[in-house]
């Protein structure tokens, strides 16, 4: 570079720029991306389902780990949740439209890995 010229910084809104720590959608893929996140987006992608049969269908996640995962994907709207005014009270999730379009190159992800992964030898 010659001496005397400037490289102009061109101002972009740090709004959508995802490696910036105060991007609003940075809170988002770190949920998407978290450990149980995926598996919930994944399980609701085709069926609706209660709270139980949610915690039933991913082995391994505890009822605290899936209400936190639960409560930050629909404060993100990405998964929406009904209660039902019954004793006791049945809630039920689903995905929003938004919702769907995240889940569904997560299942295409998830599909390509178990397509691809080899058999496992009996140990």
């Amino acid at each position: 570079m010659s001496e005397g010229v400037q490289l102009k910084q061109v101002a972009t809104s740090h709004a959508r720029e995802v490696f910036h720590t105060d991007c609003p959608a940075r809170e988002v893929v770190d949920h998407v991306t978290s450990r149980w996140g995926v598996w919930v987006l994944i399980s609701l992608r085709s069926n609706n389902l209660r709270f139980y049969e949610l915690r039933d269908s991913i082995q391994g996640i505890s009822e605290k780990m899936l209400a936190q995962t639960l409560r930050a994907l629909v404060q993100d709207d990405l998964v929406w949740r009904e209660v039902e005014p019954t004793t006791p009270p049945q809630v039920t999730y689903g995905l929003t439209d938004f919702g769907q379009d995240i889940s569904e190159p997560l299942t295409d992800l998830f599909d390509r890995i178990t397509q691809r992964l080899p058999p496992r030898s009996p140990a």
